[in-house]
C-alpha cells in the first residue's frame, strides 16, 4: 500500500474514526471518476482542494458537484487573495499528490474549511492519499476529525 494511504489509515485510527479506506484497481483522480467507480451521486464526493493564502495552505473540503468561489471564501475569512495551489505546494504541505489528497494524514495540521452543502449527503467519500484510494465518512464525523470550520464555499 502506498505510504500516503498508510498515513491516512493511521490518521483515521489516531482520530478514532473507522478505517473505511477502499483501494480501486483504476485511478479515481476526479470527482466524476470517483462517483462513477462508487456508483454514488457526484455531490457525495468530497474534494480536498488546497489553496495558497499568502504562502500558507488552506484546505477546502468541497462537494464534487460544485466549484469553490474563492472570492466568497476570502470575504468570509477576511483574507487576501486565495489562489489554487501548485502541485508542488500541495505535495509539500500534504505529502499527497493533487487528485488524491485526503482530509487527514498530512505532515502538519492545515486550516480546513468544510462545505456546508455536504451535510445533505448521508455518506461522503473523500480521497485517501493517492489516486486509487478513497474512504467513506459521515459529515459530522468528517467535521470532527478535521476540526474544520463549516461555511458556504460555492
Amino acid at each position: 500500500m502506498p505510504e500516503p494511504v498508510v498515513r491516512v489509515k493511521l490518521a483515521l485510527a489516531a482520530l478514532g474514526a473507522e478505517d473505511t479506506v477502499t483501494v480501486f484497481d483504476s485511478k479515481v483522480p476526479t470527482a466524476a471518476a470517483a462517483a462513477a467507480a462508487l456508483g454514488c451521486d457526484l455531490a457525495a464526493i468530497t474534494n480536498s482542494l488546497v489553496f495558497d493564502v499568502g504562502g500558507a495552505p488552506l484546505l477546502i473540503l468541497a462537494s464534487g458537484a460544485g466549484r469553490v468561489d474563492v472570492r466568497k471564501v476570502a470575504a468570509q475569512l477576511d483574507a487576501g487573495q486565495i489562489r489554487r495551489a501548485s502541485p508542488e505546494f500541495v505535495l509539500e504541505h500534504t505529502g499527497q499528490e493533487v487528485g488524491g489528497v485526503a482530509p487527514v494524514g498530512h505532515p502538519e495540521k492545515i486550516t480546513t474549511l468544510l462545505d456546508e452543502s455536504l451535510a445533505a449527503q448521508p455518506v461522503l467519500w473523500a480521497g485517501a492519499g493517492d489516486h486509487h484510494a478513497m474512504f467513506s465518512i459521515s459529515y459530522d464525523e468528517l467535521r470532527r476529525i478535521t476540526a474544520a470550520r463549516v461555511m458556504p464555499v460555492r
